[in-house]
């Protein structure tokens, strides 16, 4: 990717502070040791990359519940006591603008299972395959494993983040 540090000091393109995303998502990733527990996206925004468990909150369903609910449905496996470790906001040019809870979780119940919607991947956090997932991944995914909590805002044109801006140790998660 070519931005770099100096990116984050040139203005927004987005209104931020009046954005307002059509889709409210979640991710979750669970970790066994030094794997993570990742899918092979096989329908729906993003299909074929590599990302976590997650998708669309329904109507009704908190974030969390959308999260577990989610990480059921992909990989028949239930996190425990997940946390939140960030917030994602996704400006797109090409698709539905998206907010996403990230949430991470240390300990399931279940066996990972591939289903209609996910192959799943246990991966070592060092062996993370960067190249087959969204852009913005590398950017904040390695240090969320890490236990850092972030809040990130990302302007994307096609699949090529624009522009972006990466919080840390933000402590007002929800």
């Amino acid at each position: 990717m070519s931005l770099d540090r100096e990116d984050a000091d040139r203005p927004s393109p987005i209104d931020w502070e009046g954005w307002i995303p059509e889709i409210r998502a979640t991710l979750m990733f669970i970790l066994d040791g030094d794997n993570v527990l990742l899918i092979r996206k096989l329908r729906g925004i993003g299909a074929g990359k590599i990302n976590g468990p997650g998708g669309k909150i329904d109507p009704g369903e908190t974030p969390l519940e959308a999260a577990v609910r989610e990480t059921q449905e992909e990989l028949a496996v239930t996190p425990l006591n997940p946390r939140k470790m960030g917030e994602l906001n996704f400006a797109m040019s090409d698709l539905p603008d998206i907010f996403v809870h990230v949430y991470m979780a240390r300990d399931y119940e279940g066996t990972a299972q591939e289903t209609a919607e996910a192959i799943p991947m246990w991966t070592h956090r060092h062996r993370i395959p960067y190249e087959l997932m969204w852009e913005d991944d590398e950017y904040w995914l390695p240090r969320m494993l890490e236990g850092e909590f972030f809040r990130g805002r990302f302007y994307f044109e096609g699949e090529r983040i624009q522009w972006m801006k990466i919080d840390w140790d933000v402590d007002d998660l929800a």
